[in-house]
């Protein structure tokens, strides 16, 4: 059996969602498939930065999210291993402006559904518990996708433009080879929430610690985030017993332990990772990689959705033209331009994640940075707007501020330039 569909969309969640719709706006015929069935639990942060409410705000959700109960973050505490805690807010004095002064979070089974309806809302066809095995190529280029039904049964499904927006285990990029593991540290995260966690506030916060980092943050419901990141190895000692090992690693820190006393976890521990994987680019001919299934790297400064979101605004353009173009060449040539733009968008924050990945690994280096933020609120408003992606990233690259931040006793004059290894 074959269908065919305009353009196929394997995946929808936040960047299969946000790309599909974007694109029957944009007149396309669109159809997305997923082997889930919504509302699904995903293991996420659930932070929305303060400038994916722009996007959310462009797909005509932004009301909808906030009467789901998405609490509201004013910035971001930040703890070393020694114990020292620096504070950034999105609304500080650094002279930047986002499309609000606050984040959002709120869980995936509600966020999720409400990004799907605005799809549905725009045209496309979601079909859900189909799962994509393989794509179909053709003459060197992606013609479509294998896919297995509801119902068991295999059939193909045929397209223009095929978007893999399936995640860090995509179908589509690992079928086409282009998805590899970047050199740097590797790490699991174990997500799950939990009600009843003392001394919440309007912050999230990240506690490092000399074997990972712990996330918190309150989301709807009453309920908190909780996420732990730990190195691979390290990670090795929760196979078949995630909820033992995230209980003892709570349970290990002095700081952390009493705030979960009396409260209880509601739901599972999930597992995602490891981290740091990255395309060698986000398209062949036919075919288009967006979200993590592009690139996936180190949840610390919590850039998933916003990135989810915006480059599946970002995408739809050049796919549109590539859908549209009167030969093949002057398709993969629009598809070479999104990869472009799309390193252009996201290249400089790439190099914050990288160099905080790095840094997470390092808890001299950590001591010694969070103190220097605690001592300069300037500095950690800067570093928690980059994170809010609304302050440029060369703002928290340049040579000035990052020797102010790892160099005690340098002047706050000292010259600003960017730094500038390739992503």
């Amino acid at each position: 059996m074959s269908a065919r569909a305009e353009i196929i969309v394997v995946g929808g969640g936040p960047a299969g969602s946000s790309a599909a719709f974007h694109l029957a706006r944009g007149g396309a015929r669109v159809t997305i498939l997923d082997r889930a069935h919504f509302p699904r639990d995903k293991p996420c942060a659930e932070y929305l930065s303060p400038e994916a409410s722009r996007l959310l705000q462009a797909m005509d959700v932004l009301g909808a999210c906030e009467r789901a109960g998405a609490q509201q973050l004013a910035g971001m505490a930040i703890r070393s291993p020694s114990g020292a805690r620096a504070e950034g807010r999105f609304a500080g004095s650094h002279g930047f402006r986002g499309f609000r002064d606050r984040g959002l979070a709120l869980r995936r089974t509600l966020l999720d559904p409400i990004l799907l309806g605005a799809a549905r809302e725009a045209g496309v066809e979601v079909v859900e518990g189909e799962q994509v095995t393989d794509v179909i190529r053709e003459r060197g280029a992606v013609t479509g996708v294998r896919v297995l039904g509801a119902d068991g049964g295999a059939r193909e499904r045929r397209a223009a433009l095929v978007i893999g927006a399936d995640g860090l285990r995509s179908v589509v990029a690992r079928r086409l080879a282009l998805s590899h593991f970047a050199r740097a540290p590797r790490r699991l995260a174990f997500v799950t929430h939990w009600r009843g966690v003392r001394g919440m506030t309007p912050f999230g916060e990240m506690h490092v610690e000399r074997d990972g980092y712990c996330g918190l943050a309150s989301v709807d419901g009453g309920l908190t985030n909780v996420a732990i990141v730990a190195p691979v190895p390290r990670a090795r000692a929760a196979k078949g017993r995630a909820e033992a090992f995230f209980d003892e690693w709570i349970a290990a820190r002095p700081h952390l332990a009493p705030r979960f006393a009396g409260a209880r976890r509601e739901g599972p521990v999930r597992a995602i990772g490891p981290f740091a994987q990255h395309a060698r680019r986000a398209w062949a001919p036919g075919a288009a990689l967006v979200g993590d299934a592009a690139d996936f790297f180190d949840p610390f400064t919590g850039e998933g959705i916003f990135a989810a979101l915006r480059g599946g605004e970002l995408l739809a353009p050049h796919a549109l033209a590539s859908i549209g173009a009167a030969s093949a060449r002057a398709a993969n040539e629009a598809l070479a331009a999104y990869e472009r733009a799309r390193r252009a968008a996201f290249g400089e924050k790439w190099k914050v994640e990288r160099l905080v990945g790095l840094a997470v690994g390092s808890p001299s280096l950590m001591d010694r940075a969070i103190t220097a933020l605690a001592a300069r609120p300037e500095m950690a408003d800067l570093f928690v707007g980059v994170c809010g992606d609304f302050i440029p990233p060369r703002e928290v690259l340049s040579l000035s501020f990052l020797s102010r931040l790892l160099l005690p006793g340098v002047p706050r004059s000292a010259p600003a330039s960017r730094l500038s290894p390739d992503p």
